[in-house]
């Protein structure tokens, strides 16, 4: 080859190698440019997806709220509250007998901002007697802080607390820097030295077999990248590293760290960050943490399933006092504070209140009527619950307690039965507790708002309100509870029976509901019609229309708890629907209010009928099915309801209503298995739990103007006096009511009129 031949061809492949150099750094710089423009885009503005938080109803304390003083201790630790010096700081409490002095946290409500304070509490056994201030001044209310009680968090399951960087104790920034990156303020993204010793024994191990990662690294592989272990991706960690200190100050990039940095697994949650790490290990704020617990969650950094507390107490223990050792060597702490910390015990929180998923499903079900579900799980709102922790727990003991019972006296072997309680206070239809099956804490099937079973006897309130309103009927009228046969649309005969396959001749309409009496209901519904009772139970709150098949009398519909809560809250209520609610006001990140869940109110029934059917149900507790609810309570309290059991004795339920509260209770297996249990075996105990420990009031409402109380023979409906019959019950019925009456036992109103109704008469009839 001739000397011009390979002087052309050394000038081509210089140009090739040049051209081919220039694309390389043009592609090296696209590539440079590209990662700097996804840092960027990513890391301003809102840098994380930061699910809603939500928080139960605030307890107030009052003179003369029904809290006492074991109960206040109670909600103080459920709240992580800790005994110890108030003056030491916010999150501590100091108990003398009935007497606490309370150094309140910093805490946001629906309607303000409360910063700490020092307040002085004073109770008895059973109620609040007073509350003071610091000062000594008299305090008419004082909230405790707000439950968090869970998070709306993604389907990929981080959920976190976001801490502002004046919200970072000191400790942790100096902890987090000697234990993961010594030379974090002085390099610039990327540590030389560190890569070079990682690099030297990886070589040496023929894999990657230790990192140099910087925290800004860390950062920018848990925030951008894959856990890949490559050195291609180690090639992008450290570029993209490179930016993000050159875009970003050092404080951000900690802060953001902090912010971001996985520290455990809670179940499908993710727990990220020091501020939820701080809270799901110990209850409480960051910024109360002690020395030994925030050296736990620095070491957790190097490995949180391996260190998990929980799971590897020895191991975490160990991993803990080495941290504490280094932040002595390295004179971030003292020795001696090191020493004292080391011998601490691990001091994880104990698992009293929180998370609560049944509620929590319905709380996702009302926002999403009005939110994306990107807002719930990434804007970082905050959401005020109707949740009630002190009705929850009682619930969720009830519930626990006699299902176990149930199972022990089962004849049915290797199956549990399941349930379900929804709690709500009628006038405002806000839902206090909803436990959604046996297993608490667990977000599997929701059975309060997915489980539609048959009702049984639990629709007998709506036929015989569809009878009261009718006009035609009393509490006092008559009716036969005696067989029928009916000719259904097949041309099949349809015989209902009595549960225990008696029959009672002829009954008053009272003692024909509060005993239960099949064919009594019956034959009501069919005199005032299938359609009207559809109708009422519409009116009462079901969404959609029963089947208008004879059945329903006895309560061939499927309904969910919480379904059959808003027909019982029209009951409740007078006649009036209010719309069940969980959600009181929605935050913003900022603590500005986006959107409040008011009360909506609607007329649903006559309230002179709906009273009349109030004051029948009231006896089921007294005399009838549910007679134990009235033995429980010594006579001392007012409280309809009925008891309710599907065919074969599948599900057992029970209904009922105090001043304050609403309640159901389902009972029965998954597989729809007969149980054995009526609603008063297996419902009614857990419903009857519940409402001791919330320490209820009577139901009272005042008797519409067209209505008035007589007293009747329990057994034969006849007008009677208290005194003159064992059997007199007393009953509402409209005002003028002619009623046939017990022998020798004449009362007023069924006397010929007085001289003072005579007077009023003839003014009547003047005055028009």
């Amino acid at each position: 080859m001739s000397r011009m031949r390979l002087r052309r061809l050394s000038r081509r492949l210089l140009w090739i190698a040049g051209a081919t150099l220039l694309l390389l750094c043009a592609a090296f710089v696209a590539w440079v440019y590209y990662l700097d423009q996804v840092v960027t885009s990513e890391f301003r503005g809102r840098l994380w997806s930061v699910p809603a938080r939500v928080y139960a109803q605030p307890i107030e304390l009052y003179a003369g709220a029904n809290i006492g003083s074991e109960d206040l201790e109670q909600e103080l630790r459920r709240l992580h509250y800790r005994p110890g010096d108030p003056a030491a700081g916010p999150g501590l409490y100091r108990r003398r007998g009935g007497e606490f002095d309370l150094n309140a946290r910093r805490v946001r409500f629906a309607d303000e901002l409360r910063a700490p304070v020092r307040v002085r509490v004073r109770t008895a056994v059973d109620a609040v007697t007073g509350v003071s201030a610091a000062d000594g001044s008299e305090l008419p209310l004082f909230r405790l802080d707000p439950l968090l009680v869970g998070s709306v968090f993604p389907v990929h399951g981080e959920d976190r607390i976001v801490l502002a960087p004046d919200e970072v104790p000191a400790l942790l920034r100096g902890a987090i820097k000697t234990i993961e990156d010594r030379r974090f303020d002085e390099h610039h993204g990327v540590d030389v030295r560190s890569i070079a010793r990682a690099v030297w024994a990886n070589l040496r191990a023929g894999r990657i077999a230790q990192g140099g990662s910087t925290l800004t690294q860390q950062l920018v592989k848990n925030y951008f990248l894959s856990d890949e272990q490559t050195f291609g991706r180690k090639a992008k960690e450290a570029v993209m590293a490179l930016r993000l200190e050159a875009r970003y100050t050092k404080e951000e990039i900690l802060v953001a760290y902090l912010n971001e940095v996985y520290l455990g697994q809670d179940g499908e949650r993710a727990v990220h960050g020091f501020g939820l790490g701080s809270e799901y290990f110990f209850g409480k704020p960051v910024d109360e943490l002690e020395v030994a617990e925030l050296a736990l969650l620095v070491g957790l950094v190097k490995g949180p399933s391996y260190y998990d507390p929980h799971k590897h107490p020895d191991r975490a223990r160990m991993r803990r006092n080495l941290v504490l050792k280094e932040l002595a060597d390295e004179h971030v702490i003292e020795a001696s504070t090191a020493a004292l910390a080391s011998a601490q015990p691990l001091g994880l929180r104990t698992t009293v209140g929180g998370y609560v998923p049944a509620f929590l499903d319905l709380v996702r079900r009302h926002l999403k009527r009005d939110y994306a579900e990107a807002d719930l799980s990434e804007a970082g709102l905050s959401i005020y619950t109707t949740l009630d922790p002190r009705a929850q727990a009682a619930a969720e003991r009830s519930l626990t307690r006699e299902l176990k019972r149930l199972d022990a006296s089962s004849r049915v072997k290797n199956a549990h039965l399941e349930g379900a309680v929804v709690i709500a206070e009628p006038q405002s239809g806000e839902v206090v507790a909803v436990v959604g099956g046996r297993e608490i804490g667990s977000a599997g099937f929701n059975r309060a708002l997915d489980a539609h079973r048959p009702i049984g006897s639990l629709v007998k309130p709506a036929v015989y309100l569809a009878a009261m309103e009718s006009g035609r009927y009393t509490a006092a009228t008559l009716i036969e509870d005696a067989p029928l046969s009916i000719k259904l649309g097949d041309g099949s005969l349809w015989e209902p029976q009595n549960y225990t396959h008696e029959v009672f001749g002829t009954v008053p309409l009272v003692r024909a509901l509060s005993e239960s009496m099949n064919l009594a209901t019956v034959r009501l519904g069919l005199d005032v019609g299938l359609d009207k009772v559809a109708g009422t139970l519409q009116r009462l709150g079901l969404e959609k229309r029963p089947a208008l098949n004879p059945s329903l009398l006895l309560g061939a519909v499927d309904l969910t708890p919480l379904e059959v809560v808003q027909v019982y809250t029209a009951l409740a209520n007078g006649g009036f629907q209010a719309r069940l609610r969980s959600v009181q006001v929605v935050l913003d990140e900022h603590g500005t209010p986006l959107k409040s869940f008011k009360l909506e109110v609607t007329p649903a029934a006559s309230p002179a009928a709906v009273y009349q059917v109030d004051r029948m149900m009231a006896q089921v507790t007294e005399r009838g099915t549910g007679h134990a609810v009235g033995a429980r309570f010594g006579g001392r309290l007012v409280v309809p309801a009925k008891t309710g059991t599907s065919s074969d004795l599948r599900d057992s339920w029970f209904a009922g209503f105090t001043g304050n509260h609403v309640a159901v209770v389902w009972v029965g297996y998954d597989d729809n298995r007969p149980t054995g249990l009526t609603g008063a075996m297996g419902a009614l105990p857990i419903w009857l739990g519940t409402m001791v420990d919330l320490r209820p009031t009577s139901w009272q409402m005042a008797a519409p103007a067209e209505v008035e109380d007589r007293w009747i023979e329990f057994s034969s409906g006849l007008e009677t006096r208290p005194g003159c019959s064992p059997d007199a019950v007393p009953v509402a019925v409209p005002r003028g009511t002619t009623l046939p009456g017990r022998s020798g036992c004449a009362t007023p109103s069924s006397d010929a009129p007085s001289v003072v109704d005579k007077v009023k008469q003839w003014l009547q009839k003047t005055l028009h």
